[in-house]
């Protein structure tokens, strides 16, 4: 039966946008406030700057995803906005992470490998990165029977949000541990909050990779807020513990490509430029023209207030990284009024006390 050239369309443009999934549907409102949403404006919708290719990776398949070797006998797949990884051993496959925007993907991409090397396809341990489901709601296609690793604190949260697609790690570490499967090697490393409480370091020392999830995004700049990560500081100081580490690859969990340690520098100077101009801008701006304009609308002036800081703080960053990170003119107000935040409230930096 043919389809419709706009349910291909359609089709297609779901296919391919994968971020789509990341983000709450209308239809999951049903039943609620927003059964009926207000019809959205899109006639007038803003011009962003051309995505750099550096920051693109391979094209994917007919089936939507792309499968490539890392280093031997570990290799990535992606959908061009998620990555996993996989190890294959003498044992079985070890994945890491399973993100339900790959889904069954994860299993073919496996496959496919599998089929070319003449190894087992069975995937026996998935290693988790941290608990969000953008990342791990796969795992649970992958059956009752696999060994699922991941930090104690993974579990604890896993067990509290009591989700089936995602099932708890059944062994767990608090600190550091070194997992021999199938004659391969891997570190397991918790080094304090950064993303998440319970995101993890994971080292293929024999593959000269890192596994880092949600920190650095090769090529692009952070997502929306700043990654939504939930311990600014340990974030910002993520990047200098991964490159304490030796590696050459590195698996970001995001977005088309793998990064390589130059994309982690260039990440590191991108966050600590942001850093210096929201301290600049919190020195510069001055607060009396928004206070004075909303009066005792507390809310309206500070909004107005810390908005114009934030923005003062990204316009240099943005010109510097225009053309060199893909979407700095999208995300880089936000990711500094994040930062912003985190600089009065978690460091107390331009606080004072009251004469």
């Amino acid at each position: 039966m043919s389809v419709p050239e706009s349910a291909a369309n359609r089709r297609s443009f779901l296919t391919r946008s994968a971020k789509i999934a990341a983000i709450p549907a209308i239809a999951t409102l049903a039943g609620g406030a927003l059964t009926q949403p207000a019809s959205a404006d899109a006639t007038d919708l803003p011009d962003y700057a051309p995505i750099p290719p550096s920051a693109l990776g391979p094209a994917v398949n007919a089936q939507g995803y792309y499968v490539g070797r890392i280093e031997r006998n570990l290799y990535w797949v992606t959908d061009g906005t998620y990555q996993a990884a996989f190890l294959t051993t003498k044992e079985g496959v070890v994945l890491f992470d399973a993100p339900p925007t790959i889904g069954h993907n994860l299993q073919r991409a496996i496959d496919e490998i599998a089929g070319a090397n003449g190894v087992s396809n069975k995937v026996t341990h998935i290693v988790y990165s941290h608990h969000h489901a953008d990342h791990l709601g796969a795992s649970s296609l992958f059956g009752r029977h696999v060994e699922r690793i991941g930090h104690a604190e993974t579990r604890r949260l896993l067990l509290r949000d009591n989700d089936p697609a995602r099932p708890a790690p059944n062994v767990t570490f608090t600190d550091r541990k070194t997992l021999y499967i199938g004659g391969e090697r891997i570190e397991l490393a918790y080094q304090g909050t950064n993303h998440t409480p319970d995101n993890i370091y994971i080292h293929l020392p024999e593959h000269d990779t890192l596994m880092l999830v949600d920190v650095n995004l090769p090529g692009w700049v952070p997502f929306y807020d700043f990654n939504l990560n939930e311990d600014i500081p340990g974030s910002i100081a993520a990047p200098a513990k991964a490159l304490a580490y030796p590696w050459k690859h590195y698996v970001g969990g995001h977005m088309g490509r793998l990064g390589t340690r130059e994309d982690m520098v260039v990440y590191q100077q991108y966050v600590t430029d942001i850093v210096d101009n929201v301290k600049i801008a919190m020195n510069t701006v001055d607060p009396t023209p928004y206070f004075t304009k909303y009066g005792n609308n507390a809310w309206a002036g500070v909004k107005t207030y810390l908005d114009a800081v934030a923005n003062y703080a990204a316009d240099p960053v943005i010109k510097k990284y225009t053309g060199v990170l893909a979407a700095a003119d999208v995300f880089t107000a936000s990711n500094a009024f994040i930062i912003l935040e985190s600089i009065r409230l978690d460091l107390g930096y331009g606080s004072q006390v009251h004469d």
